[in-house]
């Protein structure tokens, strides 16, 4: 990591730092502490299951988009790739996230590096398209949610702008005039290409392009009942369409570089969403911490796949070669 890379870093952890400060001098601490109940280890131990089902989804997800690009791959390697950027993104905070472990990874295997990134993008952007989906369909369907103020606003708000910026981005990869501007003379040249490829195959068939889609709205419905027995184990007073609602904008909010992996921002977020419907602040600070702690313990499973994966690979013979 150069000096400019430690510098960021250094700031998102004091951004987060500052961030809880602030939460914890208003709330009461004693509202962080989970009640000592065996279903409160019960709803954990769903929330843990389901949050590991969903890095599965999302494994799935990454080989349907693989299989547009016509780079077919198997699922367990994926689910390997999968876990052990998950392990990099959560205990080895760099410059070298977990998606480029992924891309690089996959690119080892012998597949052209470009589309490797461009297949982790395309992954991570229907799911992107997929969180202010599930946020509009509960804010449809639940008419009292509208009416909450700022967090009702807020939640639209976000999602609207999330997906204009999402279509706009497609669009100009999706452009062969617009991506060619983009990547002239840059070192992106290969990855926007591949990427402009893999959008053109994905409008080619719009089968495919609609099991990708559908794989996101799973994973993403699958983290929001991860999150929904994050909130039972809380006792948390709040139904589903809450949970539906929010916690896809939360996970929005928390891609802004301004924090660690969202550390402070999460909990502030659940804090102005939650008041409206009578959960205290405590408990909502209790929540994000509970989210991002079963987050933690799944992504320890990917610390035996980062290691063996970090091994370098046997020489090739050159009958393998060519």
């Amino acid at each position: 990591m150069g000096r400019r890379g430690r510098l960021f870093l250094l700031l998102r952890v004091g951004a987060s730092a500052a961030m809880l400060w602030f939460l914890a001098s208003r709330v009461d601490l004693r509202a962080l502490v989970p009640r000592h109940e065996a279903s409160t280890l019960s709803w954990v131990a769903v929330g843990l299951v389901l949050s590991l089902t969903a890095l599965v989804l999302s494994s799935l997800r990454w080989k349907r988009v693989l299989s547009v690009l016509g780079r077919p791959a198997p699922l367990s390697a994926l689910l390997s790739h999968t876990l052990a950027g998950q392990f990099v993104s959560n205990f080895l905070p760099s410059s070298v996230g977990g998606d480029v472990l992924r891309a690089a990874r996959l690119s080892s295997t012998g597949e052209a590096r470009s589309t490797s990134f461009a297949s982790v993008v395309l992954e991570r952007l229907s799911g992107f398209v997929a969180l202010p989906l599930i946020t509009l369909v509960a804010l449809a369907a639940s008419p009292g949610l509208r009416r909450l103020g700022a967090a009702s606003s807020l939640a639209l708000a976000l999602s609207v702008v999330t997906l204009v910026g999402l279509g706009a981005l497609l669009f100009a990869a999706g452009n062969g005039r617009v991506g060619a501007r983009l990547a002239a003379g840059s070192k992106w040249t290969g990855f926007a290409s591949a990427l402009h490829l893999g959008i053109a195959r994905i409008r080619q068939q719009p089968a495919a392009a609609f099991m990708v889609l559908a794989t996101a709205v799973a994973y993403q419905l699958t983290i929001v009942c991860a999150s929904w027995a994050g909130a039972h184990a809380l006792g948390m007073s709040v139904g589903w369409w809450p949970v539906m609602a929010f916690v896809p904008v939360v996970a929005i909010a928390q891609v802004l570089p301004v924090s660690l992996n969202g550390i402070g921002l999460r909990e502030g977020a659940f804090v102005l969403l939650l008041a409206p419907l009578g959960v205290a602040a405590g408990q909502a600070v209790a929540f994000g911490l509970l989210l991002y702690g079963m987050n933690l313990v799944v992504s320890l499973l990917g610390a035996p796949a980062f290691a063996i994966g970090a091994r370098p690979p046997a020489a090739r013979t050159p009958q393998m070669a060519v």
